[in-house]
């Protein structure tokens, strides 16, 4: 395993493969594990870089609470400490298309594709004034003991409930078949208050996130012509579909529907983000 310091805080990265970057970054409260269905996909054609935020996975606990331009350095960071300077897809699931899209709006030199993964949106976020309650919760829960007790037991609970009903498709008889996530990392992971308040804390950010990421699209525009999916599960809701689509149009991308998945896509339909990913081509591969 690799730690690299960002900020004074060391952060937990993987880096497989070889070829073009692709920078895969996980939803609220989630892993860099996540995304091991979609790995075997990627390695051989892509280098792929996964990370964990601080105060997820096994990253240390968060020195301040998180922002979009500071997620947006954040990706660079890491990149920049694995000696990776050249243009990078990045993935963003969930809160991470936040992170995603900010990176590509302030460090436009070195985003060759951007791809969403069942993004957040938000057309009228409501920030938070305080993390003060968040942190109170933390300190309630943890003092109780919650984390030890039923972390990994939650961890399932949403994994669950987020995948798609029935359980992922089967792969294809040349598709990769992962396994199942090795239960010692789940608990190594999810019996901690590190995890628990890393989650909590980005959770009452979350508002204030979405908020800076508008701003940020008034003042930062994306780079010409840069490829944009955005792979949604709509899973029967036509609200969530339109409100994927309108954000395609927005980034001036492409939209596609992951089906069947639920909100965790990289583990319902791996080969749609591989396919996302190695879709982006212009620009990565002549750098």
């Amino acid at each position: 395993m690799t730690f690299v310091r960002i900020g004074g805080v060391p952060h937990h990265v993987v880096t497989e493969g070889s070829g073009p970057v692709c920078v895969l970054s996980a939803g609220l409260g989630m892993s860099w594990f996540d995304w091991d269905p979609v790995v075997p996909h990627l390695a051989p054609y892509r280098t792929v870089v996964r990370f964990d935020r601080p105060g997820h996975g096994l990253s240390a606990p968060a020195a301040a609470p998180p922002t979009a331009a500071g997620e947006a350095d954040r990706i660079a960071a890491v990149l920049d400490a694995l000696g990776l300077l050249g243009p990078a897809v990045v993935v963003g699931h969930s809160i991470a298309g936040f992170h995603a899209e900010a990176f590509a709006r302030l460090h436009p030199d070195r985003a060759a594709g951007l791809v969403l993964v069942d993004s957040s949106v938000e057309e009228d976020p409501r920030p938070s004034r305080t993390t003060a309650p968040a942190r109170a919760l933390g300190a309630v829960l943890c003092a109780a003991g919650l984390p030890a007790a039923l972390g990994p037991a939650v961890r399932d609970l949403a994994v669950r409930a987020a995948t798609v009903r029935g359980g992922a498709p089967r792969p294809g008889p040349t598709d990769p078949a992962p396994g199942p996530t090795d239960p010692v990392l789940v608990r190594r992971v999810y019996r901690t208050s590190r995890v628990l308040r890393g989650t909590l804390l980005e959770n009452a950010r979350y508002g204030a996130v979405a908020a800076e990421l508008l701003a940020l699209r008034d003042e930062h525009p994306l780079p010409p012509g840069l490829p944009v999916t955005v792979l949604a599960a709509p899973d029967g809701s036509a609200r969530w579909e339109r409100r994927q689509r309108a954000l395609a149009r927005r980034l001036g991308g492409r939209y596609e529907a992951a089906e069947p998945s639920g909100h965790l896509v990289m583990r319902d339909r791996p080969d749609a983000v591989a396919r996302a990913v190695l879709d982006v081509r212009s620009g990565q591969e002549d750098a």
